[in-house]
């Protein structure tokens, strides 16, 4: 066995006498421009991203796989396993080798306790302990490679909504790639645009589906035991469960609201002049506040008259550009909120100190799956912002972003009277 070298906390192998460096070109070109076709696809990055968020695991790929050789199409690695996109590892040290043989998905949460892994060599030479690969099959029956994820730790990969998920996006890359064999560089182009966006934005709405019962059933759990007996350890425990399924309730709301506007329902609207603001935005800021304790929230309200709009879309707008300022600003400094009425327009602002945002952050700032530089415990989808933009046009209204050295401020305007809805939201 190879020495091992220590990686974040980790102990992996030390793989590299087992990869191949390609520098020049991959001697197929026909190979080469399979490779290069998974590359090109801007849907892959997306499907790993979802893949290392969902399972928890660190390094995924798309894989090349054929009789002889085992070539990485796209990487994401968290881990610093060392693998970039072209590179090779030998085909015959992979577990993928066996899958290209069998056709068949290859699921391993623990390799010390598994029978059938526990002594097989690859675990021990590449220093995983999870391990999930996925066939690639094309429409012809030929099989391409593999979606596959290590990490170093044990993972809970056996369950029917990870392996489901697995085996759609290696459909989804699968059915680009037919796209890309039957059409020409024009045809490619019209067909990523239109199917990659359709077919990634389905699965994400089936996905946030599933999802919600489960979710409620674990909140809904967190709250019968807050409500017995429980020394103060538990206590704490129980509240950090309840804190997190409020903010995935959140994440499932915003990757619902994207997928619905991408396939073209639109964000609907259910507008009230009579309801009160107030009460909402206060509650808002009574739920971030136990998500965030200890976090000073300075408020100013000045609602002194009748707004028309969609409550639970606004509360939803705020509650995203609140929990955005408590993820990213500066801790020791308060969060200043302040809403008015004022000229026939109402206006709700969130101001956090911080390090000021970069120009070309700013201008992203509100594209769906867009991040700026993360810390630890600020991974998120990208969708807050983006799916606060789209509540503001839904009422007429903008969402900006300004930021100095002195404070960073997002602002929400719209009408007070509103507006029609408009087409798609």
């Amino acid at each position: 066995m190879p020495p091992c070298r220590a990686v974040k906390g980790y102990a992996l192998a030390d793989h590299s006498r087992f990869v191949i460096e390609t520098g020049g070109p991959i001697h197929s070109d026909y190979i080469q421009d399979e490779v290069a076709a998974v590359d090109g696809l801007e849907v892959v990055p997306t499907i790993l991203e979802v893949v290392c968020r969902s399972t928890g695991m660190g390094f995924a790929a798309v894989a090349r796989v054929t009789e002889d050789r085992w070539i990485a199409c796209k990487v994401r690695d968290g881990i610093q396993f060392g693998l970039r996109s072209g590179d090779e590892l030998n085909v015959y040290t992979t577990i993928c080798n066996d899958i290209r043989q069998s056709r068949e998905l290859v699921v391993i949460s623990d390799v010390a306790a598994d029978d059938a892994y526990r002594e097989h060599p690859t675990p021990a030479m590449y220093g995983f302990q999870s391990y999930i690969s996925v066939p690639i099959v094309l429409v012809d029956g030929r099989f391409f490679g593999t979606l596959c994820a290590i990490d170093p730790r044990p993972a809970r990969l056996d369950k029917p909504e990870t392996i489901g998920m697995f085996k759609l996006f290696a459909e989804l890359i699968a059915f680009h790639l037919n796209a890309m064999e039957r059409a020409n560089a024009s045809e490619i182009r019209l067909l990523g645009e239109r199917n990659t966006s359709e077919l990634r934005e389905q699965f994400i709405a089936v996905l946030g589906h599933d999802l919600r019962n489960p979710l409620a059933a674990i909140g809904a759990s967190a709250e019968v035991l807050l409500r017995t007996p429980l020394d103060v350890r538990a206590t704490r425990v129980v509240g950090l469960i309840r804190a997190t399924v409020t903010r995935m309730s959140g994440l499932i709301d915003n990757v619902m609201d994207f997928a619905r506007g991408r396939l073209g329902g639109g964000l609907t609207l259910d507008r009230n002049a009579d309801l009160p603001l107030a009460p909402m935005l206060r509650q808002v800021i009574a739920e971030l506040r136990a998500v965030w304790p200890g976090r000073a929230i300075r408020t100013q309200f000045v609602i002194d008259q009748p707004v028309v709009c969609d409550h639970q879309r606004v509360g939803q707008l705020f509650s995203n550009i609140l929990g955005n300022a408590l993820t990213y600003g500066e801790a020791e400094q308060p969060i200043r909120v302040h809403a008015t009425t004022a000229a026939g327009m109402f206006e709700l602002t969130v101001a956090n100190g911080g390090a000021p945002i970069p120009r070309a952050v700013l201008d992203n700032l509100f594209q769906p799956f867009f991040r700026g530089t993360v810390g630890r415990n600020q991974e998120g989808l990208g969708l807050g912002l983006y799916i606060a933009s789209e509540i503001a046009r839904a009422h007429g209204g903008t969402l900006e972003a300004e930021s100095s050295a002195e404070e960073t401020r997002l602002i929400f305007r719209m009408p007070l009277a509103g507006v029609a809805e408009r087409p798609g939201g």
